[in-house]
């Protein structure tokens, strides 16, 4: 009997891998809140867990010989990390003041502001589609956020609108994060967060209130779990995917995440969305699909640069794409180089 030794398709392996990922991306917002920790609390051993066991990753790939960092691509990795640090802690925050389905979803408009800072930082040219889609998602916001005429006079829920603040400002330091990462090349993508997650632990200690974590007891598997499942497991799935994947894979893949952690809101919390809230989902999934992968309205791919083949670097040689952001997964190829993880 003959046994097949061919090895697996590698956009199979790379499917299943970003699958994973976002599966394990989807039930964050539970270890958050199920930890009993404070916002900043969460993100502080996150990075101190997260820290640990990514170092030991790298250590033992070997990744830290010929990292490819110099000063300036240091300080990029470092300025993109604080950022991304903030960025969690306000998103984490949004998941109590509103739900992780809400906050989730809003927290999704990230490629929009990506999109603008790029215009605005380096002219890059804004389509008459790509409007067309940032309005899409604009009317998609409007109706996930649920804002009554009530919130807006301020006798309705004032924690709730703070909470889609919190949201919106989590995916407006993502894409800042996204814009300064970019300009970082040719390091391993684990590294660079890496050297995020290490400057978390320096920058959120005077924010920490370590008072607080006296009998955590078992809640601190809730911390424990963040650092070494939804940072160094998952990062380590996502980053071995995006080399083996293409952009509209990768860009359909990235949704299984949102779909997840509001599946984990029904069942955990029983929170659902209301129908106005539903009809507003679709619109922003398709107007981040459209502005990824340059669909125009007329049905036709808008005129974009082909996606680049993704090929998996030499064992021990840093990656040539620029290394992602270890903030959130940005649903292109572009998105995918520039951004991170959640």
């Amino acid at each position: 009997m003959s046994t097949d030794t061919r090895p697996a398709n590698p956009e199979t392996k790379g499917a299943l891998e970003l699958t994973l990922a976002m599966v394990l991306s989807g039930t964050l917002g539970v270890f958050v809140i199920e930890s009993g920790a404070s916002p900043f609390n969460v993100v502080f051993f996150r990075c101190l867990f997260g820290t640990a066991t990514l170092g030991l990753y790298c250590l033992a790939r070997g990744f830290f010989k010929n990292h490819g960092f110099t000063p300036k691509k240091l300080g990029l990795a470092a300025l993109g990390g604080v950022f991304i640090v903030f960025n969690w802690a306000f998103l984490f925050e949004s998941y109590e003041d509103t739900s992780i389905s809400v906050a989730t979803v809003v927290y999704h408009t990230q490629p929009f502001y990506v999109m603008l800072l790029g215009a605005v930082l380096f002219r890059d040219k804004l389509t008459a589609a790509k409007f067309g889609w940032l309005g899409v998602a604009f009317v998609g916001l409007v109706l996930v956020a649920g804002v009554s005429a009530a919130d807006l006079t301020g006798s309705g829920d004032s924690a709730y609108l703070a909470g889609l603040g919190y949201a919106l400002l989590a995916a407006v330091f993502y894409g800042i994060s996204t814009v300064i990462t970019k300009r970082v090349t040719g390091v391993r993508p684990h590294l660079v967060a890496l050297v995020q997650l290490v400057l978390g632990i320096f920058l959120l200690l005077p924010f920490t209130r370590l008072g607080e974590m006296k009998g955590l007891g078992g809640d601190w598997g809730w911390l424990v779990g963040l650092g070494v499942i939804h940072t160094c497991v998952m990062y380590v799935l996502m980053y071995s995917a995006y080399q083996k994947l293409p952009t509209p894979k990768i860009a359909v893949l990235a949704f299984v995440y949102p779909a997840v952690a509001m599946l984990m809101d029904w069942a955990v919390y029983g929170h659902g969305v209301s129908l106005l809230q539903a009809l507003g989902i679709p619109l922003i999934v398709a107007a981040s699909l459209g502005i990824n992968l340059g669909w125009s309205f007329a049905g036709r791919r808008a005129s974009v640069a082909p996606p680049e083949e993704s090929t998996p670097p030499e064992e021990g040689a840093p990656a040539d794409e620029p290394a992602p952001a270890a903030g959130a997964v940005a649903a292109s190829r572009t998105g995918i180089k520039t951004g991170g993880t959640r």
